[in-house]
C-alpha cells in the first residue's frame, strides 16, 4: 500500500489558488479576445466589397473630341488618366515603382506582416495623430485608393489588411500591379502613370528615360508637394537618394546607370496633350449634348466622341474671323488701352509681366504691359517675360506711332507676325519676325458652315476668342438678318403665283397702323426705281419692292410658309417689318433656312455628332441625318417613289418619280440615286422649282448685285444674299458655293452700330470668300439645272412675255402653271405713277 500524497505546505496554498485564477483569467481574457476579434472581423469582413468588382472598374476618363479625321479638338474632365495595360509598361519602369513602394510585392500575400507591425506600434504611440510610414504594400494602397478612407485608425488599417488578403486570393498580381499604376494620383490632375509621364515630360511609356522614371516613381507619395513642378528639389532628392539608390541596392540597375541618372538635371515641365484642331465654340457644343444625352458623370467615362467638323475649314473660318474683324476694326481707328496699371518706378520688366498673367491671349493678339516709350517708339513685355519694341511700323495702321499712342502701365495687344525667309536659297531659314501693336475688336462674328444635303456642320465659329468670351453667337445670338432674309419673302411669293419676271413697284409707300402711327418704309439710297423684275429687285435689294410683295401675298400666309425653311412661326413677327428682315434669328437658323434653297427644297437639321464609342472602343452612338434627295426613297423594294408634294396645305409641286421626263421643255428628271435601307428623307419644305429660281437669282446677286465681291472666287455657283439692319447694328451674308452653305455675322454684342457704310457687303461678305476660298478649294462646281414642272420664256427688260418664236430676250424658267398668269396679264402702263401710295392696316 503506497504512502499518501504529502500536503503543501499552508504557506503555498494562497499562492496555488492566485496562479489557478491567474490562469482561468488569462483562458476568459483569451476566449474574450478571440471574441472580439472574430466580432471585429466580421464586423469589418461583412463590409468590405466583392474584389471581383475590380476586375470590371470603370476608371475615372475623360472625354476625348475629335474632328472628322481623327484630330484632337478638345478633352473634358478634372482628371488626365489613359489606362494602360500592365504588358505595356516598360520593365525598368515596374522596376523603379516596385523598389520605391514594395520590393517583395511578387513575393508576399498582400501584406508585409513586418512593416505592419511597425506601423501598428507608431500608431497607437502616437495616438493615430500623425501620418506613420510603412506598412502599406501595393496590394494595400490599391485596396485603399478603391475602397476606403484615408483616415488613420485601427479599424481603417485593419480593414485594409483584410481587403488586400481578400484581394491577393482573387486577382493576379499583375491585375493588382495594373490597377495600382493606373489609379496612383501623381499631382497636376494627373491620375495613372501614363497621364504624369506625358504631363510631366511629354512622352509615351515607352520613351522615357532611366532618370524619368525615377522621378514619376518617387510622386505618389507627396503628389503635391513632391512633384518635379511643386517642389523640384524635394523631387530630385526622392529620385536620387531614395528611388534610384533602392534600384540600385535591389540590382535592378547598374553602377554606371545609377550616377548617370543621378547627374541628370531635372526637366519636367508642364506638357498638355496637343489640340490638333481649334474648335472651342464646337467642342462646348459637344459637351453640351453629351451631357444631355448619357448623364451629367459623362465627363469621367472616358467617351471619344467624334464630330462632323473638317478641321481644314475650321482653321480657314478662324483665320477669316480674325482677319475680317482686324480689317473692320483697324478701319474704325484706335480706341486705346484697355487698361492702366500703376507701376512702380523701380518696376522690372520681369516684376511687371507677373500682373499678365490671369489675362488671356484672345484671337492671337496676346496681353502686353507698357513699361516706357521712346522716340516713336514704346517698350512692351509679354506674359512669358519676353521684351519687345514696337516701332512706328507696327502701329502704321493707326497713322500714330506707338509713343503718340500708349503710356507706362498702359495695358495693350500685340501681334506677332511672321514672314517667310526673303533669300529662298536659303533653305529651311528661320521667317522673319515683326510685332504689331493691335486691340481687341468691337465687333463680333460668327461663321456658320454646312453641307446642305445632310446638314453636316463643317466649321462654326461663335465669336472673336472662346478664351475672352464663351457665349457661342452662333447658336445663342438673336440678331436680325435684315435683308439676307429677303429670299424667303420671295420664295412665299413665288409659291403664290410671281415668279422672277413679274414686276413690282419700287415706289414710295406709307402704311398707316390702327393707332394712327405712319410707316414709311426707305430704300438704303433713299431712292426709288420705279417697276422693276423681281429678279432687278432681289439683286439690288430693293426694300420697297419687299415690303410690297408682302404685302400682296399676306403676312399670315407668308408667316407659315416661312416656317417650313426650320423657323418658328412665333419668332417671326406678325406684320410687314419680317419683309425689311426684323424677325431675330441664330445664324445657325438662318444657315439652315438657306440650306433649304441648295439641296432643292428640303429640310435638314444641322448635326455634329458623327459618333461616340465607350473606352473599349464600342460604338454607342451613330448619326443617321436626315438627308436631301430628289424625288428618291429607300430602294428597299428597288423601286424610286415620288415625294409628297402637298405639305401643311402648300402644294409644293407636281408629284412625279425620278425615271423619265415629264416633257417640259429643258427639264430633265434626276438620276435614281440608290441609298442605303435605313436612311431616312428630309422632309420636302418647299416646292423645287422654287429653290432653283431663288438659286438662279442669288448667283445673280454675286455676278451682279450687292455680293459682286464674290466674283473673286471664280466660280458661277457661288450665290448669296447680303443683309444690313437699321444704323448698321448687324451685317450678314449668307450664300452656297459647291457643296456648302455658309452664313457670316458681324455685329457688336451691346447692339450699337458697327459704323458708317459698315453693310453686309463690306463687313461680313470679305470673311465669307476669305473662308469659302479655302474650303472650296478642289470642289466640282455644282449644277442648277431646271427640275421637271418649269418652262423657259423669254421675258422683255420690262416683264412683258416675248412670243415664242421670237429670238433674244431675258430668259427665265417658270413654272409651268405661272406661264398661264404670264400670258393672261394685260400690259400696264407705268407713265403716271403716284408719288407715294397710302394703305390701311388693319
Amino acid at each position: 500500500m503506497s504512502a499518501p500524497a504529502p500536503t503543501p505546505p499552508k504557506k503555498s496554498r494562497p499562492l496555488l489558488r492566485i496562479l489557478r485564477w491567474a490562469l482561468l483569467a488569462c483562458i476568459v481574457l483569451a476566449v474574450a479576445a478571440a471574441a472580439a476579434g472574430a466580432f471585429v472581423y466580421y464586423t469589418v469582413s461583412s463590409k468590405l466589397p466583392e474584389v471581383q468588382s475590380l476586375r470590371d472598374i470603370e476608371m475615372q476618363e475623360p472625354m476625348y473630341v475629335y474632328a472628322r479625321d481623327g484630330k484632337l479638338m478638345a478633352l473634358f474632365g478634372e482628371m488626365r488618366r489613359y489606362p494602360i495595360k500592365i504588358e505595356d509598361v516598360p520593365e525598368r519602369l515596374k522596376q523603379a515603382f516596385l523598389a520605391t513602394e514594395d520590393a517583395r510585392f511578387y513575393e508576399h500575400g498582400g501584406i508585409d506582416y513586418k512593416g505592419v507591425a511597425r506601423a501598428v506600434w507608431l500608431l497607437a504611440k502616437t495616438r493615430g495623430q500623425e501620418r506613420v510610414p510603412g506598412g502599406s504594400t501595393i496590394t494595400q494602397q490599391v485596396a485603399r485608393q478603391f475602397y476606403l478612407s484615408t483616415e488613420y485608425s485601427f479599424t481603417r488599417k485593419f480593414a485594409e489588411m483584410l481587403l488586400a488578403r481578400k484581394m491577393e486570393q482573387e486577382l493576379s498580381k499583375d491585375e493588382i500591379f495594373e490597377l495600382y499604376l493606373n489609379k496612383s494620383f501623381f499631382g497636376n490632375r494627373s491620375y495613372g502613370v501614363a497621364a504624369a509621364a506625358e504631363f510631366y515630360y511629354g512622352k509615351e511609356l515607352a520613351a522615357l528615360d532611366l532618370d524619368e522614371m525615377a522621378s514619376l516613381a518617387a510622386i505618389p507619395k507627396f503628389p503635391s508637394s513632391g512633384n518635379p513642378l511643386s517642389n523640384p528639389e524635394r523631387a530630385r532628392e526622392r529620385r536620387d537618394d531614395y528611388v534610384l539608390a533602392r534600384m540600385h541596392e535591389l540590382g535592378f540597375i547598374s553602377e554606371a546607370e545609377f550616377h548617370q541618372a543621378r547627374a541628370t538635371p531635372m526637366h519636367a515641365k508642364p506638357h498638355e496633350r496637343p489640340v490638333e484642331a481649334y474648335a472651342p465654340y464646337v467642342a462646348e457644343m459637344v459637351r453640351l449634348e453629351m451631357e444631355a444625352r448619357f448623364g451629367g458623370d459623362v465627363l469621367s467615362r472616358g467617351y471619344h466622341v467624334t464630330t462632323t467638323i473638317d478641321p481644314v475649314m475650321q482653321a480657314a473660318a478662324d483665320r477669316a474671323v480674325r482677319s475680317g474683324l482686324a480689317a473692320y476694326d483697324h478701319r474704325n481707328g484706335w480706341t486705346g488701352a484697355e487698361q492702366t496699371f500703376e507701376l512702380a518706378a523701380d518696376e522690372d520688366a520681369a516684376t511687371a509681366s507677373a500682373r499678365l498673367r490671369a489675362i488671356p491671349a484672345q484671337g492671337g493678339l496676346l496681353p502686353a504691359l507698357v513699361l516706357g516709350t521712346g522716340t516713336g517708339t514704346a517698350e512692351v513685355v509679354l506674359a512669358d517675360g519676353t521684351t519687345v519694341t514696337l516701332d512706328a511700323a507696327s502701329s502704321r495702321w493707326t497713322g500714330k506711332s506707338p509713343a503718340a499712342l500708349v503710356k507706362r502701365g498702359d495695358l495693350v495687344r500685340v501681334a506677332r507676325i511672321e514672314k517667310p525667309a526673303k533669300a529662298p536659297a536659303a533653305e529651311g531659314a528661320a521667317p522673319s519676325v515683326s510685332w504689331q501693336l493691335d486691340q481687341l475688336p468691337r465687333g463680333q462674328a460668327t461663321l456658320v458652315s454646312l453641307e446642305p444635303d445632310n446638314g453636316a456642320v463643317r466649321a462654326l465659329i461663335g465669336g472673336f476668342s472662346f478664351a475672352g468670351n464663351k457665349f457661342n453667337r452662333a447658336t445663342q445670338a438673336r440678331r436680325q438678318p435684315g435683308s439676307s432674309f429677303k429670299p424667303f419673302i420671295y420664295a412665299a411669293a413665288f409659291e403664290r403665283g410671281f415668279n422672277p419676271a413679274s414686276i413690282v413697284l419700287d415706289a414710295p409707300v406709307v402704311f398707316r397702323m390702327r393707332r394712327g402711327q405712319e410707316w414709311r418704309p426707305q430704300n438704303s439710297d433713299g431712292r426709288f426705281a420705279g417697276p422693276m423684275r423681281l429678279r432687278e429687285a432681289l439683286v439690288r435689294s430693293r426694300n420697297l419692292v419687299s415690303v410690297r410683295l408682302l404685302d400682296a401675298i399676306g403676312v399670315d400666309y407668308a408667316r407659315r410658309y416661312i416656317s417650313h425653311f426650320g423657323f418658328e412661326e412665333s419668332e417671326l413677327p406678325p406684320n410687314l417689318s419680317i419683309s425689311l428682315g426684323t424677325p431675330s434669328l441664330t445664324p445657325l437658323s438662318v444657315a439652315r433656312g438657306y440650306a433649304v434653297f441648295a439641296n432643292g427644297g428640303f429640310r435638314i437639321d444641322p448635326w455634329f455628332i458623327d459618333e461616340v464609342r465607350d473606352r473599349n472602343g464600342e460604338l454607342v452612338y451613330k448619326a443617321n441625318p436626315a438627308i436631301a434627295c430628289r424625288g428618291c426613297a429607300p430602294s428597299a423594294t428597288g423601286v424610286q417613289v415620288a415625294r409628297p408634294n402637298v405639305v401643311d396645305g402648300f402644294d409644293l409641286g407636281p408629284a412625279r418619280t425620278v425615271t423619265g421626263t415629264d416633257g417640259a421643255e429643258g427639264a430633265a428628271a434626276a438620276e435614281p440615286v440608290e441609298l442605303p435601307e435605313d436612311a431616312v428623307l428630309a422632309p420636302r419644305a418647299i416646292d423645287e422649282r422654287v429653290a432653283y429660281q431663288l438659286v438662279s437669282m442669288m448667283r445673280d446677286v454675286v455676278q451682279r448685285g450687292t455680293g459682286a465681291a464674290a466674283k473673286v472666287l471664280g466660280r458661277e455657283d457661288v450665290g448669296g444674299k447680303t443683309g444690313s439692319t437699321n444704323d448698321h447694328r448687324d451685317a450678314w451674308f449668307s450664300g452656297f458655293g459647291g457643296n456648302l452653305v455658309t452664313s457670316v455675322w458681324v455685329g457688336r454684342d451691346d447692339n450699337r452700330s458697327l459704323g458708317y457704310r459698315e453693310y453686309g457687303g463690306r463687313a461680313a461678305l470679305p470673311i465669307w470668300i476669305d473662308f469659302m476660298r479655302v474650303a472650296l478649294e478642289g470642289v466640282p462646281v455644282a449644277s442648277n439645272e431646271p427640275p421637271p414642272g418649269m418652262v423657259k420664256v423669254a421675258v422683255t427688260a420690262g416683264g412683258q412675255l416675248l412670243p415664242t418664236s421670237s429670238e433674244g430676250g431675258i430668259v427665265e424658267y417658270v413654272k409651268a402653271e405661272d406661264l398661264e398668269r404670264m400670258e393672261a396679264v394685260n400690259t400696264f402702263e407705268f407713265d403716271d405713277l403716284p408719288a407715294e401710295e397710302a394703305f390701311d392696316i388693319f
